[in-house]
């Protein structure tokens, strides 16, 4: 049981990767990016193309963590998450999404802040 275990364990954390960082920096509400920016609605479906990205359906409102600060010629992308529909009252799995697929609705924090992104902030578990 133990060696079956161990084996599992294993498995789990080879499939774990830090992905290519989407930008060197973000714009948060405080320096652990932990307090929500914003709200915004989903304009459009988005499919998450790797782990890094969240799903997002059409309709559905997110909680806006970070915004990237776009590298040139790389898309905007900000950070997030959905309540989903089955487990309305449970916060979602935090990831990127492109910022043209919602529509901020209400700010929450006006100061903010810019710091480096690390290479936590693209890790795919």
């Amino acid at each position: 049981m133990v060696i079956l275990l161990c084996v599992g364990l294993l498995h789990q954390t080879a499939r774990a990767a830090i992905m290519d960082k989407l930008s060197d920096n973000k714009i948060c509400g405080d320096a652990e990016c932990s307090h929500v920016l914003s709200m915004a609605t989903a304009l459009d479906d988005f499919i998450a193309p790797d782990c890094r990205f969240i799903n997002i359906k059409k309709g559905q409102m997110v909680y806006v963590y970070s915004k990237l600060i776009p590298e040139e010629g790389a898309g905007v992308f900000w950070s997030g998450s959905v309540y989903s529909e089955r487990y309305v009252h449970q916060m979602g799995i935090i990831g990127y999404f492109p910022a043209t697929v919602v529509k901020e609705t209400h700010k929450f924090r006006e100061d903010t802040v810019q710091i480096p992104t690390t290479g936590m902030d693209f890790y795919c578990d």
